[in-house]
Formats: C-alpha cells, structure tokens, sequence
C-alpha cells in the first residue's frame, strides 16, 4: 500500500446544503460532528488532512482549510482547490456528509491504486461514488481546463480522467451513505436509538 506521507485527506464541506438548510459538516450525529466522522476515517491513512469550505467554523477543527477558488461552482472547483493546496501524489477526497465513513473501505481503495489510474472511486449497488475516492494530483490540470470551460457536473469531469471503480460489499455500503436532507438525519438518528 502506498506511504501514507505521500497521501492527503482532502474533506470537501463547502457545499450550499440547500436541501438540508444548514451546513452539512456541522450537523451531530452521535454527538459528533458530521464533518469528524471523515476527519476520523481519513487519519490513520494520511499525513495532511484539508478541509476546503468557505465557512469560517469549519477551521475549529484544527486542520487547513482553504476557501473554493471559484464560488458556486460546486465539487469540481472544491477537488481543484484542495489538489492545488495538497502536495501529495495521491489524495483521499471525501464529501463531509457520510457520517458511517471507516478508514477500512479508504484502505482497499488505496489497495487498487496503481500507475494505470488516475482516480479510485468506491461504487455501491451499482452506483459510482466521486466523493469518496483517491484522486492523482494530476487530474487538477483536468479538472482546471474544464472549470475554466464552466463545465460544473462532476461526473463529467471524472469521465475525463482514467477511472477504476471498486464495488463495496453489502458491510461497506452503508460506509457511503450521505445524508441530505433533515428527513434522512431524522432516520438515521431514529435507527440509532432503536
């Protein structure tokens, strides 16, 4: 597997969170952060850890934060800032809204990293997941060309690169669930006290 010192966490908590009505990365869940369950899944796998959002409350946490370079334009500008400010060859780009994320399903996407890829994205039921993956440092010149295009649709971007897809197991695929709404948090934290 690869050296950790050549691998960044890069937490994207930027986002609007319109369908929730607040930021994502704040909410509890558990007591705890949304935004900690990354930081607590990316840690024992990287030597940096980088928070890009322009919300001054997410520097609490104690690790760089950096602001999107270009506003509104959603996570390809969020992936374009955070690989621009890492210096790592390999970067784990995780969305702050998983909170059942685990450092065990980072590791056996770092397991399928080879020279051949660009990017390692986890696929459940069948469905590609671009925020929770291993991006190369060179899929930034990419997504910049593209950016500066207005291309906006991550999807796009990412078909862009040279992409292998890892399947999660049924245990893994509760690990990629991300909770958008105030109804999906109220179901989750209703299971939990069940």
């Amino acid at each position: 597997m690869i050296n950790k010192t050549n691998i960044t966490g890069i937490i994207l908590a930027g986002g609007k969170s319109s369908r929730m009505g607040q930021d994502k990365g704040l909410l509890k869940f558990k007591e705890q952060s949304f935004i900690q369950y990354s930081i607590d899944a990316l840690t024992p796998l990287v030597s940096d850890i980088i928070i890009v959002s322009d919300h001054a409350e997410h520097q609490l946490f104690g690790f760089k934060t950096i602001e999107d370079d270009e506003k509104d334009a959603g996570p390809v500008s969020g992936i374009c800032s955070g690989l621009e400010a890492s210096k790592s060859t390999y970067n784990i780009i995780l969305s702050c809204d998983i909170p059942f994320i685990k450092s065990r399903l980072l590791e056996k996407l770092l397991k399928h990293t080879d020279d051949a890829y660009d990017i390692i994205q986890a696929e459940s039921k069948g469905k590609t997941m671009p925020l929770i993956a291993i991006y190369k440092k060179q899929c930034l010149r990419t997504f910049k060309d593209l950016l500066n295009q207005g291309e906006r649709r991550l999807r796009v971007a990412v078909n862009h690169c040279v992409v292998k897809n890892v399947p999660t197991n049924f245990d893994e695929d509760k690990m990629t669930m991300n909770i958008n709404t105030k109804e999906e948090l109220k179901l989750i934290s209703d299971a939990d006290n069940s």
